[in-house]
């Protein structure tokens, strides 16, 4: 009896932080919210911004995956494809072989407008089908865009996560947060005004990174599909044939759970274009070290999406036996894709990622989730200073003051700035090749 009315008190207020911390992007428009992540944690314990430990030795010394020196200003992904089987088994491995993209490319359409394509091998959450936005445009450019909407990994998180998404839902986003942001034709600020964009909605729980159909968790023994990896493989089935050869450059992006998403699923989009520029732009949602997004839940997401399945094959230090070291594979795309550009923005004190690092807190048993302000902001300090350093001038980070949660989905896309550059400045420099690290 306690233990219900203990969850009938804090899932309010859980559901309160995951839409009153956002910031006034309206990615949760048309069924998916966009303002939460549910992905990471923190250690609880000493608020003090130490040398990563716990995760590898040297973050720095990574192997480098790609065997070349990373000099070629198209990037390094020319080198052997991330394949597996998109069909249902993908597990990272690298094989060689050429794209295994294969299928019937996605109808034509007018430039400028959504269109809505169904995918019936693809699944949510709740078993119900799935499928992607597609947008043409004029430009040789492809965005493909991760949403977010929280977690599943308890039944606390998974009662505030979307479990399904149609095209009624998309038809309504598309109607209004689908022209606004980084999706805006008419601002002419945008450096992606006019390319193509795959929006990639977000109804399976688990950021986009799931190979575990009919997963369970210790408190929610209902059948969940943690599928949203393998979606993704089954899109890609279909958008890599539309667009290879066709776009010179692909951005790679996604907001809060989308954020983590983006940067999971970057090394097989990347390695499915080769030779061209990918580039990595994740909004807020930070991959931090050991010492603030706590060993103990990154396990327990590992154990509930089966997301050793979604690392790279060869990514060694991705899967470490305490089940923590999620950031190596930042530490990795940077190693393998010397030459691309990958990035971060995050608001220093993100009220929203804050709250879902705090499930990590007190070994993973505290009762109010919540992470310190200055904790977290150590953090992304961290991430910055000690694990997105190598190859130079391949890992730009944009940091805001303020609790803002996601930027780019809406108006804080063309308006927000920290010490003096916008936004969509840096964003314009990062598309043209050049990466920066800014703070307030």
């Amino acid at each position: 009896m306690m233990a219900r009315a203990f969850l009938a008190v804090l899932l309010p207020l859980t559901a309160s932080a995951l839409l009153g911390a956002c910031g006034d992007d309206n990615m949760g428009e048309g069924g998916s919210s966009g303002d939460t992540t549910g992905a990471e944690s923190s250690t609880g314990g000493e608020d003090t911004n130490t040398t990563p430990a716990t995760t590898t030795a040297s973050p720095t010394t990574t192997t480098d995956p790609s065997g070349t020196s990373g000099d070629d200003a198209s990037g390094t992904t020319t080198g052997d494809p991330t394949t597996g089987d998109p069909t249902g088994d993908e597990t990272g491995s690298t094989t060689g072989e050429p794209s295994p993209y294969n299928g019937e490319p996605l109808p034509d359409a007018d430039n400028g407008e959504w269109n809505w394509i169904d995918f019936p091998e693809a699944k949510c959450r709740d078993g119900s089908g799935a499928g992607i936005g597609v947008r043409y445009g004029s430009a040789p450019g492809l965005v493909v865009f991760f949403e977010g909407g929280g977690a599943c990994f308890n039944a606390l998180t998974c009662g505030a996560n979307p479990a399904s998404y149609n095209a009624g839902q998309f038809a309504g986003w598309a109607g209004g947060a689908g022209n606004e942001g980084i999706f805006a034709t008419d601002n002419g600020d945008n450096p992606v005004a006019d390319w193509s964009y795959v929006y990639v909605p977000y109804c399976t729980g688990d950021v986009h990174a799931g190979a575990r159909p009919d997963g369970t968790l210790p408190d929610n023994p209902a059948p969940q599909q943690f599928v949203g990896y393998l979606n993704v493989g089954h899109f890609l089935q279909r958008v890599v044939p539309t667009f290879l050869g066709n776009v010179d450059h692909v951005l790679v992006s996604g907001v809060s759970a989308g954020g983590f998403g983006a940067a999971f699923n970057y090394d097989r989009i990347a390695d499915a274009f080769p030779g061209e520029k990918v580039t990595l732009l994740d909004d807020s949602g930070p991959p931090m070290s050991d010492d603030y997004m706590a060993a103990c839940l990154q396990k327990q997401w590992r154990a509930a999406w089966n997301l050793d399945a979604s690392m790279p094959a060869d990514c060694a230090d991705c899967t470490p036996a305490d089940g923590g070291g999620i950031v190596n594979l930042g530490v990795y795309l940077g190693m393998k894709h010397k030459g691309q550009k990958l990035a971060l923005i995050s608001s220093l004190g993100d009220n929203t990622i804050r709250f879902f690092f705090g499930f990590g807190k007190d070994n993973c048993m505290a009762l109010f989730p919540d992470t310190p302000e200055q904790k977290f902001t150590d953090g992304l300090h961290d991430l910055r200073d000690n694990w997105f350093t190598a190859p130079a001038d391949t890992w730009g980070t944009f940091y805001l003051s303020g609790q803002q949660h996601t930027w780019i989905g809406g108006g804080s896309y063309a308006t927000a700035q920290s010490d003096g550059t916008l936004l969509i400045d840096w964003v314009t420099d990062l598309i043209g090749g050049s990466v920066s690290n800014v703070e307030p």
